[in-house]
């Protein structure tokens, strides 16, 4: 069986160094990059399963460099920096990192998140069809990443679209927003703070809930959110 391959981007060579050697030691096939376009490069040539990505790059930062990871593909990203503003943790996640870790780091702790966000993507469906969405009013296809409403096409931000993603895979099904940290944002501790679920439930409410839109997400107050088809007032 093949090793599973991490890319490192960090311009600190003891971080390369220190992580090389720890996830070679747990059966992972790890190299490292330090910079932007390199990691861009990287990504293209040997297709890694998961990047652990510094967001304080020299020239082309890190929340750069995920942006445009994002348009390549869905490749893991477990943002690490020595950033701890709320702010920064929040817009790294929601910019499509699919996990946070701020320096001084375990790297017990960044190997257990690694494989976490491994094993999520190993659960994702393996053909086109079972990743397309064919809901009343709505599409959502994992492949393009693209929700269209009848001819228009409607724009979400990476998490945006992973909430929406898992809501409607599950729907009727509801989830706490710890739930939702836990499986859409793989993070387990979010510093007490479950506004970010508030915030992107909001947003992508008034992105689909349009035009009598069937396609809801309910609050069930007290718990959390789910997402339904409601035809006529009522769920189906």
């Amino acid at each position: 069986m093949s090793k599973q391959k991490i890319l490192v981007v960090d311009d600190d060579g003891s971080v390369c160094d220190l992580l090389t050697s720890y996830f070679e030691k747990a059966g992972f096939e790890t190299s490292c990059v330090s910079d932007g376009p390199a990691a861009l490069a990287a990504v293209q040539e040997s297709h890694p399963e998961c990047l652990i990505l510094d967001v304080m790059l020299p020239e082309m930062d890190g929340l750069e460099v995920l942006k445009e990871l994002r348009r390549m593909g869905n490749v893991p990203v477990i943002a690490l920096t020595a950033r701890t503003d709320e702010v920064d943790r929040v817009l790294g996640l929601e910019m499509g990192a699919d996990d946070y870790v701020t320096k001084p780091f375990s790297p017990r702790e960044l190997l257990a998140r690694v494989k976490a966000v491994l094993r999520r993507a190993a659960l994702a469906p393996a053909t086109e069809e079972a990743q397309t969405l064919n809901l009343p009013g709505l599409i959502v296809s994992r492949v393009s990443r693209e929700v269209r409403m009848g001819d228009n096409r409607i724009d979400l931000t990476p998490k945006e679209f992973d909430l929406l993603w898992h809501l409607a895979c599950n729907r009727n099904r509801v989830f706490t927003r710890e739930q939702l940290l836990e499986q859409v944002w793989a993070y387990q501790e979010f510093y007490g703070d479950e506004r970010t679920v508030d915030q992107h439930v909001k947003r992508l409410r008034r992105k689909i809930e349009i035009d009598g839109s069937p396609c809801r997400i309910t609050t069930i107050w007290g718990v959390g959110y789910k997402f339904e088809i409601r035809e006529h007032g009522i769920a189906v």
